[in-house]
């Protein structure tokens, strides 16, 4: 037995205006402070208040969330009373959001607490709106929340079934004229979140079809994007694309690349999509080697050529093709981190991603001197084949 989990989506041009015929009394909007200067939490408070809301803003949410600021939007949230809580951002403000939700409607909770296991039972006081500003995490269609424990460098999946919002509004007039490196970032991510939801050993048939989709539109319009920030169609298409690679892992989870890919995010402060997108094609190929099967099935939808008992090598290469394509790192010397602080890391780097939840889900799960292998791997660009 298993589920399937999704909001209402409204998706396309002028998907925001659904702001204007929410019924309630306050809505708290949880975003961050670049977001406030674009203007972006005007266009959000402006139609909440024509729905004739009172709106209180929080816009303190760092990139990696911490625990503290967590708290910190709890405490502000609880004062204020809201019967409406919006996450507006990029996959930070919309973890953040969800954490502030349940510490809102259960203060006696810690949050790093909370977990798919253990009941919450929200929406006793408000309900949930993610809004995404980048075309990446899908953490709009998802119950997934990171957050960093700075104290100890290292992120913590979180997460229940519960906090999924009830509304998620896709609307591509955020990303319009996004900065090529965001938006390369970003879209690795989504990505990733495709091939691993689709490669998880959770998979199902619910899934299968929007990750396989996902994955095509990333191929197809993420070299677009990058390349004319004003290309409307490939913004909407790579928008669209987040939310379904999404819908996607978020009900067959991710795998080790989110692993390996949060410890280097916490470790060396890497954005989140470029660690995760930065070490897919070693998890592929390291993957692959005892389980091609799905890897194939990947590589027939997109039209590669090529045998399939070599399928994960060649999805792979297509997925470095890529990379090097919207000038994404293909190493971590490529990305600028020196091989001493590498070798430093690594004991912590091996420990973050043994600790992480996701990778539990992988097809093939590494041992530590495996693990130590694969980020020796991802520290030089070595192709994987062990």
């Amino acid at each position: 037995m298993w589920y399937f989990n999704s909001p209402l989506i409204v998706f396309g041009e002028d998907a925001l205006n659904e702001l204007s015929a929410i019924q309630g009394r306050r809505a708290f909007v949880v975003t961050d402070e670049v977001l406030l200067g674009l203007g972006h939490v005007d266009r959000v408070t402006s139609k909440l208040k024509e729905a004739g809301l009172e709106v209180q803003v929080f816009a303190q949410v760092e990139p990696d969330p911490s625990l503290q600021t967590v708290k910190l939007g709890a405490e502000q949230m609880s004062a204020f009373g809201p019967d409406w809580v919006v996450g507006l951002g990029g996959g930070s403000c919309m973890d953040a959001a969800k954490a502030m939700w349940v510490l809102y409607e259960h203060p006696e909770i810690l949050p790093e607490e909370i977990n798919p296991i253990t009941p919450i039972t929200l929406r006793q006081k408000a309900r949930l709106i993610t809004i995404p500003t980048t075309s990446g995490t899908g953490a709009e269609a998802t119950w997934a929340i990171v957050l960093t424990d700075t104290a100890e460098q290292r992120k913590l999946a979180l997460g229940s079934r519960e906090n999924m919002a009830d509304i998620a509004i896709v609307d591509p007039i955020f990303v319009a004229g996004l900065p090529p490196q965001i938006t390369a970032d970003t879209g690795m991510d989504v990505l990733t979140h495709a091939v691993e939801g689709y490669t998880t050993s959770w998979h199902n048939d619910f899934c299968d079809g929007l990750c396989l989709k996902a994955i095509q539109l990333v191929m197809d319009y993420l070299p677009r994007a990058v390349a004319d920030g004003t290309d409307q169609e490939a913004r909407e298409r790579m928008h669209n694309a987040a939310t379904i690679a999404g819908l996607g892992f978020g009900n067959s989870l991710a795998a080790m690349a989110h692993a390996m890919g949060h410890s280097l995010g916490a470790v060396f402060h890497t954005p989140h999509g470029r660690a995760v997108g930065l070490v897919l094609p070693y998890t592929v190929e390291f993957t692959g080697l005892t389980a091609p099967e799905r890897y194939a099935d990947i590589v027939r939808f997109l039209g590669l050529p090529g045998p399939s008992d070599q399928a994960a090598q060649i999805l792979a290469e297509r997925i470095r093709s890529l990379a090097r394509t919207v000038q994404q790192p293909l190493s971590l010397h490529g990305a600028g981190i020196p091989p001493a602080e590498c070798e430093v890391a690594l004991p912590r780097l091996v420990q973050n991603a043994e600790s992480d939840a996701t990778l539990v889900a992988s097809a093939r799960i590494p041992n530590s001197a495996e693990l130590v292998r694969l980020y020796h791997c991802v520290f030089e660009g070595r192709p994987v084949d062990f």
